[in-house]
């Protein structure tokens, strides 16, 4: 089983795109439950969260969270990322056999423009983290941000692909 959790601020319509993706992966009993850390928005984030039955905390000690997760492994994503056809069945499998962190593999169909590829590291999360539950409790610190459990990990890559979170988020602003 898996936990997956997101933090978010002021992005409803990026975080009704993932949470719509992930409602396979809860009918396919891999995701146990889904957790929204809010920092303040004052958009329908809550409602969404609500309504797809995720636990939205806008106060939280990450310990606490981590502590709580109800998976024995986690899937750290960015509101609007969506994993791709593919990815119950490739995390199913990776879990089963390995015990080590792992990200997906971009999405072939939406790159960052060369430019931005060039000069743009990206964002710890851009492609999600799968950890397990065991190692997240070891590294968790209050107050510390989801972004900070990638630091110093050497990750495995999952065959199915994620588009990223970036995606969306340009779409919305119409660039």
């Amino acid at each position: 089983m898996l936990t997956v959790i997101m933090e978010c601020r002021d992005q409803e319509p990026e975080l009704a795109h993932t949470l719509s993706t992930l409602v396979s992966g809860a009918v396919e009993g891999l995701v146990s439950d889904v957790v929204i850390l809010d920092h303040g928005s004052r958009d329908g984030s809550s409602h969404v969260a609500d309504a797809a039955g995720c636990r939205f905390h806008a106060e939280w000690d990450i310990n606490d969270i981590v502590q709580s997760a109800r998976g024995e492994w986690l899937l750290l994503l960015e509101p609007g990322a969506r994993p791709q056809t593919g990815w119950i069945e490739d995390i199913q499998e990776y879990v089963a056999l390995n015990r080590v962190p792992a990200k997906f593999t971009p999405s072939r169909n939406y790159r960052r423009p060369f430019l931005r590829r060039l000069f743009q590291k990206p964002q710890p999360l851009e492609y999600g983290l799968l950890l397990p539950k065991k190692q997240a409790v070891s590294l968790a610190k209050s107050s510390m941000a989801l972004e900070h459990f990638t630091k110093g990990l050497k990750l495995r890559r999952l065959s199915a692909e994620i588009i990223p979170s970036w995606v969306v988020t340009e779409a919305r602003k119409g660039r």
